[in-house]
């Protein structure tokens, strides 16, 4: 009778400690989550940072044409289904980047917006890969810091080139991201720029987020599609490489 109590209590006692590991485990987790937010709204989104240059060619109802500068990015390659959770892996990556996850050290300021690419596949808007991107700020334009390999990051050289641009408003999500490229494929279709979409790209739609995660109101999100330079008087095609 003892011995079996005692097993019980044995027991209830290893339970209760891998409970309490398996609770402490979450808590560490979701705390984790939640100070990279607030990082996130601090460092990213509460203060004056960078945007990349350029110069509106045709304006449209519902969509721009955008001529972009030259310019420096570091990507993250990320394969997976979700638009969502691709953005957030990509971006946790590119975050220890600019915290001083690099060869020099070096602490880079947050850049606007964060850009998602994506390539061309089997998921949501036909992709199962995507590219998070981050933009460098000028003062690492023409030598950006190399990322320590573990991130596997690498570096994105743009030539100047134009794409389409629609603004939208709200949280970018699985769900919206797909009718936002529609509808600026839509608008396309009913304009000289029908024929423009670059067949040469690696890349389909890109979604770029402007707000910390805490705003609610006036959100800024557009999405965009590369144009083809031979096609678009004033724009040359951007050289990307494959994913």
């Amino acid at each position: 009778m003892c011995d079996e109590v005692r097993c019980t209590h044995h027991q209830s006692v290893v339970e209760s400690f891998f409970l309490n590991e398996e609770e402490k485990k979450m808590k560490m987790e979701k705390y984790s989550s939640l100070l990279f937010i607030c990082f996130l709204c601090v460092i990213v989104f509460c203060n004056g940072i960078e945007t990349p240059q350029f110069t509106v060619i045709h304006t449209e109802s519902d969509f721009e044409v955008r001529l972009y500068r030259e310019s420096s990015w570091m990507s993250a390659p990320v394969r997976e289904m979700s638009f969502e959770k691709a953005t957030k892996l990509g971006f946790h990556r590119l975050f220890q980047y600019i915290q001083g996850a690099n060869l020099n050290n070096s602490r880079i300021l947050m850049t606007s917006p964060v850009l998602t690419s994506i390539v061309p596949g089997a998921g949501p808007l036909h992709s199962s890969a995507y590219f998070v991107r981050f933009y460098l700020p000028l003062k690492f334009q023409k030598t950006p810091p190399l990322p320590l390999p573990e991130l596997k990051l690498q570096p994105d050289a743009w030539t100047s080139h134009c794409i389409a641009v629609r603004k939208f408003p709200g949280f970018a999500r699985d769900h919206n991201v797909i009718k936002e490229a529609e509808k600026l494929a839509a608008s396309l279709s009913r304009t000289k720029w029908a024929n423009s979409t670059s067949s040469e790209s690696n890349y389909a739609y890109s979604i770029a987020q402007y707000n910390s995660p805490f705003q609610f109101k006036r959100r800024v999100n557009e999405v965009s599609v590369d144009l083809d330079g031979s096609k678009v008087e004033g724009c040359r095609y951007n050289s990307l490489a494959s994913y």
